[in-house]
């Protein structure tokens, strides 16, 4: 079965898109510690991030630069980044926007609204 990420990918399940180029996708994090954390996943599905392809390793970091740099100017954020790997079988880096008030761990409860507008507000094009 695909991962979920491979699901929101495919557009089987709906998503907060930002970015999308052929071998990447960024999607903002359903359960974010931050407004405007973001998740960015190579399409191609790999479980972990040591184990994709120095092509796909270096297109998915390419990315997170790219979106780090992006969400940086919009936000006025510095941007952390965090490579997890253990709730989701498909590699991915967390770009998670600091600022005072984030609390390591603890999550927000966003309205599909807020969503939208964070979406609307990083969307890269």
């Amino acid at each position: 079965m695909p991962s979920i990420f491979t699901q929101i990918i495919n557009g089987d399940i709906p998503s907060y898109k930002i970015y999308e180029d052929d071998k990447t996708y960024a999607f903002l994090d359903i359960h974010p510690e931050t407004k405007g954390h973001t998740l960015v996943v190579p399409k191609k599905e790999v479980d972990k991030i040591y184990d994709l392809s120095d092509e796909d390793y270096q297109a998915l970091m390419a990315t997170v630069k790219k979106l780090s740099k992006h969400m940086e100017d919009k936000l006025g954020a510095r941007i952390l980044w965090k490579v997890i790997g253990t709730d989701v079988p498909h590699a991915h880096v967390h770009l998670m926007p600091y600022d005072e008030s984030w609390q390591h761990g603890r999550t927000l409860d966003l309205t599909p609204e807020e969503f939208t507008q964070i979406r609307t507000k990083l969307e890269y094009k």
